[in-house]
């Protein structure tokens, strides 16, 4: 990236031969598709070498590296192709999203909110408000990955700061910070009921005391640490690195004009904001009773609301929530005269999305090969062996797993593959050793969350790079990891070290959720 900042001392000099090497690297698109090549090519040839490895949670199964070259697996390749680009994950999601957003980017509502934002709050705590709604956004599970890296970048260039270094904080926040929030998600039922699954191996007694919240003390505080940490990063490393932008880079002409707001404007951010509050409670009538349509069946309330059909459907509802004002803000300004003008908004937001649905097509032949191979499932096993042979105990053995965690990450995007398949070997392992499964998932969920921002294999990642292209033309792979690097290890060592400080106070992770496994 010819506008990066080179001064700084041998972490910084890492950091550009991390880029440089990366860069050398084709375009992203080329890229998946070689990846594709390659793990179809390492499919046939580690099969032939008859790889395998025992399922840890069935000691009946043999997982075998299958062959995707063989005639069983060319068919495959042709049969999916169409499939592994619908449905990748991040297609749908950002398309569905994207056409709310268009609606209130083209009828002037978010720049009008944006300006109003900016010129209300000190500039110096917009990087850590940032960073924050990041961590936050995982209640809305991928929703955040669409929205606030484009919107942080669209903040920091109206601020007169390089836009790459505020789409990089707020992705650091969304995924890097994923596993932390100030209320319960999906994810925590999901990874709960994984970890009480496996505790069954040894304690049937034990998971009866167990519940979804058995992470939430510790998620919760973890808020406020990952935003000191994230903001500290974004201002003193990565912005400092990329240096002064130069908008001669900037692909589109919509940087933001700082002047204030006049009372058409006014009226129609008004009228917006109404609408906002009325459709929220429309939509919380989705789920907020016993007969609401969108609740869960069964469980506590907590449980009906996070296990509910609602959860499943907040891509849609985020759509909604930002389709709703900006039509009204767009009539209220008179940016939008007619459902034409809607037609034709909702047609160019589309237009924009070119890059990112070719990145789709070559992603999601990678991604559904890679997941089709087991190669990533052998991976994760032998490195749980790896861990488990050198027989550490105590903090070392917590901050192992950890780290042989994160390596895995690298390989398989999906966080309840991996604890689908490590959880089996873990929890009864740190509970044969005196450790609760809770510590066991909390310890998995640092490592889980604190490398995906590094790996192409984290689904978002080729959406991330259609972003930043908007702003720096053809921006590499290695550009991208040199500048979410350091988010990444100043996460993993911040995030453990506190776990680690939790451990040593002995303090519960949750309601119920010891340290020490009785």
């Amino acid at each position: 990236m010819e506008n990066v900042n080179k001064k700084g001392g041998m972490f910084q000099r890492f950091l550009d031969f991390v880029e440089k090497s990366g860069n050398k690297l084709p375009h992203p698109v080329t890229l998946f598709f070689l990846l594709a090549v390659l793990t179809l090519v390492a499919s046939a040839i580690l099969s032939a070498i008859g790889i395998s490895v025992v399922h840890p949670g069935d000691q009946n199964e043999i997982i075998e590296v299958n062959n995707l070259l063989s005639k069983d697996g060319i068919t495959y390749i042709f049969e999916s192709m169409v499939d592994n680009f619908i449905n990748f994950a991040p297609l749908g999601v950002v398309l569905t999203t994207m056409l709310g957003i268009g609606i209130a980017e083209r009828s002037g509502l978010i720049s009008a909110a944006l300006r109003g934002f900016i010129l209300a709050i000190p500039k110096s705590l917009i990087t850590a408000g940032l960073v924050f709604a990041g961590i936050m956004s995982s209640l809305a599970s991928d929703a955040g990955y669409v929205v606030l890296p484009p919107l942080g970048a669209v903040i920091f260039l109206a601020l007169g700061r390089h836009p790459i270094a505020g789409l990089a904080a707020a992705f650091a926040g969304v995924s890097a910070g994923f596993s932390a929030n100030l209320l319960l998600s999906g994810t925590d039922a999901m990874l709960a009921e994984l970890s009480m699954d496996a505790a069954m191996m040894i304690d049937p007694a034990y998971v009866e005391t167990m519940n979804v919240a058995m992470n939430y003390y510790f998620i919760a505080a973890s808020v406020f640490v990952l935003t000191i940490v994230g903001w500290f990063v974004s201002d003193k490393i990565v912005e400092p690195r990329l240096g002064t932008y130069d908008s001669k880079y900037l692909n589109t002409d919509d940087s933001e004009d700082m002047h204030a707001l006049n009372d058409l404007e006014k009226k129609g951010l008004l009228y917006a904001f109404i609408s906002i509050i009325v459709s929220v409670l429309l939509v919380s009538l989705l789920v907020a009773f016993p007969f609401s349509p969108m609740r869960g069946d069964e469980g506590s309330y907590m449980d009906q609301i996070i296990q509910s059909p609602f959860m499943s459907s907040l891509v849609p509802i985020i759509a909604i929530l930002f389709f709703i004002p900006g039509l009204v803000y767009g009539l209220v300004t008179k940016t939008i005269k007619g459902e034409k003008d809607v037609a034709h908004q909702l047609t160019d937001t589309m237009n924009t999305m070119g890059t990112i649905i070719v990145l789709a097509f070559t992603a999601g032949q990678f991604v559904a090969y890679f997941a089709e191979s087991n190669i990533g499932m052998v991976i994760g096993v032998y490195g749980a062996e790896l861990l488990e042979s050198l027989n550490l105990k105590g903090i070392p053995l917590i901050i192992g797993f950890i780290l042989v965690t994160a390596f895995i990450n690298l390989f398989i995007g999906s966080a309840s593959a991996k604890w689908a398949m490590m959880a089996p070997i873990f929890v009864p392992i740190l509970m044969q050793l005196g450790y609760s499964p809770e510590l066991t998932t909390m310890a998995y969920r640092i490592a889980d969350s604190s490398t995906n921002i590094i790996t192409p294999l984290m689904t978002y990642f080729a959406v991330i790079i259609a972003f930043a292209n908007k702003y720096v033309k053809d921006i590499g792979v290695g550009t991208l990891i040199s500048i979410m690097l350091p988010y990444s290890i100043f996460f993993l060592i911040t995030w453990s070290i506190f776990l680690i400080g939790w451990m040593l106070l002995g303090l519960p992770l949750g309601p119920n959720a010891p340290i020490i496994y009785p």
